[in-house]
């Protein structure tokens, strides 16, 4: 067991997952996907995807209620990935291999508005050898505003716009482990739904700090 807690006046507990949990995790995964308007903010993992995780290759902590599985984050070391997200933050071949992923984070739709996603967040960061890795990375789609919120308060960074994964467009967030808090002197806003602008600034150097809400339509801020 990792930790504990409740929510409102239901006790959870946070622990590593197993093989022995992939059919939960499933479940949660189809219950978070039927709870979607738009099916294509979430990309779920197979079971050959999960079992690569559980199996060594990553970590995946759950929380559960009982013995109910209600809501579950991810990392994965990606290895050799084809189309490794560290090269897209700027990184050297040598470096890639202190790289892991953040994957998938689902809270099942009965259990949110509990903070568990950021909770979650912060217990899995604690399971990294910051020794071993020293880069953390992560995609998400456009408009995914709680997944976007959820790694710009982990304090990540948008380093490119660019279609991943068969032609999907999807912002590449990466952090520095070991890396101090920059310091930066020029800032440029974006509307998010101004693909162009936002690839251009990134190209001169900019990396995507946070974003807010102008009423009619969402802006990300930039800096260099």
């Amino acid at each position: 067991m990792i930790s504990t807690g409740t929510l409102g006046a239901t006790r959870y507990m946070v622990r590593r997952l197993t093989i022995a949990d992939i059919a939960q995790i499933e479940a949660v995964q189809k219950d978070v996907v039927a709870a979607l308007e738009d099916k294509a903010i979430l990309q779920p993992l197979d079971r050959s995807e999960l079992e690569n995780i559980v199996g060594g290759n990553g970590v995946m902590l759950g929380a559960f209620v009982g013995e109910q599985l209600i809501a579950f984050r991810a990392l994965l070391d990606p290895l050799d990935d084809d189309e490794h997200l560290g090269r897209d933050g700027g990184l050297t071949e040598p470096q890639l291999s202190s790289v892991i992923y953040q994957e998938v984070s689902n809270v099942h739709p009965n259990y949110r508005g509990y903070g568990l996603q950021k909770t979650l967040a912060s217990l899995i960061m604690n399971e990294v050898d910051t020794s071993r890795y020293h880069y953390v990375c992560a995609t998400v789609m456009p408009f995914n505003i709680a997944s976007l919120k959820d790694k710009f308060a982990q304090g990540l960074k948008i380093v490119a716009l660019k279609l991943k994964y068969g032609g999907k467009l999807r912002y590449v967030f990466m952090k520095d482990l070991n890396g101090e808090n920059k310091k930066y002197s020029e800032v440029i806003e974006v509307a998010m739904k101004d693909t162009t602008t936002q690839q251009a600034v990134l190209k001169q150097g900019y990396v995507g700090t946070g974003m807010y809400d102008k009423g009619d339509e969402w802006i990300v801020r930039y800096e260099k």
